[in-house]
């Protein structure tokens, strides 16, 4: 089990350097580039959500979407119904750029699992979700304050 665990942060680590290192010429730092994926694929989505989506409290998403706002990769529009509500979207420059995130992404992916056969890759990728469906669980429960029992 901790093997498990060590494999899938060492990959991880390894993909998001290798993002921080390509990006850096976008002005897109510490994986923001994540969360203009997440925008440009979800457009109107609001900050909740996104932290939600990303697994990251609302803090480290709001700092993100500062950033990448004054970078002016995405745009804040209010909600036509409910002023207090910011819905997020790309802006035509974080568009340009989210083609480029995508095309890594594709590279990145099939450099992984190179050498994986089709039924391989469907069996990684349905363990991967069941162990990420299992963690959300506990993600949510410290979220709201609580401690697990070990």
């Amino acid at each position: 089990m901790e093997e498990t665990l060590r494999e899938i942060g060492m990959i991880a680590r390894a993909l998001e350097s290798i993002s921080n290192i390509e990006f850096k010429e976008y002005d897109l730092t510490k994986g923001q580039y994540l969360y203009l994926v997440r925008i440009h694929e979800n457009p109107g989505i609001i900050q909740e959500k996104l932290a939600e989506m990303i697994k990251v409290d609302r803090t480290t998403v709001a700092r993100a979407i500062k950033k990448l706002e004054i970078n002016g990769f995405i745009e804040k529009k209010q909600d036509a119904n409910n002023k207090k509500i910011k819905k997020l979207f790309s802006t035509e420059k974080g568009k340009d750029v989210y083609s480029f995130i995508k095309r890594e992404h594709e590279y990145s992916n099939d450099v992984t699992l190179r050498g994986f056969s089709k039924k391989e890759v469907e069996v990684f990728i349905n363990f991967l979700k069941r162990a990420r469906k299992n963690i959300e669980k506990d993600w949510e429960f410290v979220k709201k304050g609580n401690k697990r029992n070990y």
